[in-house]
């Protein structure tokens, strides 16, 4: 199937990992998509290279969801190269882990400047993008730990659970305009770290799935599909968890 021909979309984040599975599947289904990057840009240009390696159409642009004039300078090249957006998936995010009594506010606010404040920057200069659209779709990419809790993460969690807030009240504001406004709440992906984020998480070697395997982005990604697509349609303001039964919602 490729039921999102035709469609434009944005994958903030997106050299590696989840980013980088999004941007593929989207991509798959038959979407021109913009891959957003703070500073690997070669990665960013290694998935666009692979997505037109399979005959679809991307490009890579570097961006600073925290900045008004990187978020602004997206929009329009968005609007240069594919006349209009159609798809908004914010998936740039840091997961530093610091005892909070070592955290410094200058710390505290570069997660949650990337992962909330990101969000709405992004999402607040695309709008006028995906109010244009009559299908638009807004997929904001959560996080496990923001349900159950982990150590040395106060500031990735507090950022996580401000997404689904953030999540619902779009969902609101943007209904009449026909846009959705989902979260996808990965838990327990098997995904390459380095850097600062090399070693694994400490929450990571505390769970466990009833599958008994990790995820693969990929599988996080079809979600991400199907929410954005026009079988989706008819949900909004939800929180969708791909954890593998590692945690489970009441």
């Amino acid at each position: 199937m490729r039921e999102l021909e035709g469609y434009a979309a944005v994958v903030t984040g997106g050299p590696k990992n989840i980013g980088r599975a999004i941007a593929m599947e989207l991509a798959g289904a038959g979407a021109k998509v913009a891959i957003t990057a703070l500073s690997n840009m070669d990665g960013a240009n290694a998935v666009v290279k692979e997505i037109e390696n399979a005959g679809g159409e991307a490009f890579a642009i570097a961006c600073d969801v925290t900045k008004e004039a990187d978020v602004a300078r997206l929009h329009d090249r968005v609007a240069e190269k594919f006349g209009g957006l159609d798809i908004l998936v914010n998936n740039a995010a840091v997961r530093h882990e610091t005892p909070f009594e070592e955290m410094t506010f200058a710390q505290w606010r570069q997660i949650t400047g990337v992962i909330l404040d990101g969000a709405f920057l992004t999402a607040h200069a695309l709008l006028p993008l995906l109010k244009a659209s009559g299908r638009g779709a807004i997929v904001n990419l959560g996080g496990m730990s923001a349900y159950t809790g982990a150590k040395n993460r106060v500031h990735v969690l507090a950022a996580k659970s401000g997404l689904g807030g953030f999540t619902r009240g779009l969902a609101h504001d943007l209904a009449p305009y026909a846009i959705t406004a989902n979260l996808v709440s990965p838990g327990l992906i098997a995904t390459a770290r380095g850097g600062s984020s090399a070693r694994e998480p400490d929450h990571h070697r505390h769970h466990t799935t009833l599958v008994g395997r990790r995820g693969d982005p990929k599988e996080v990604a079809a979600m991400v599909r199907w929410l954005a697509g026009p079988s989706g349609r008819y949900v909004t303001g939800q929180t969708i968890h791909v954890n593998g039964g590692g945690y489970l919602p009441t």
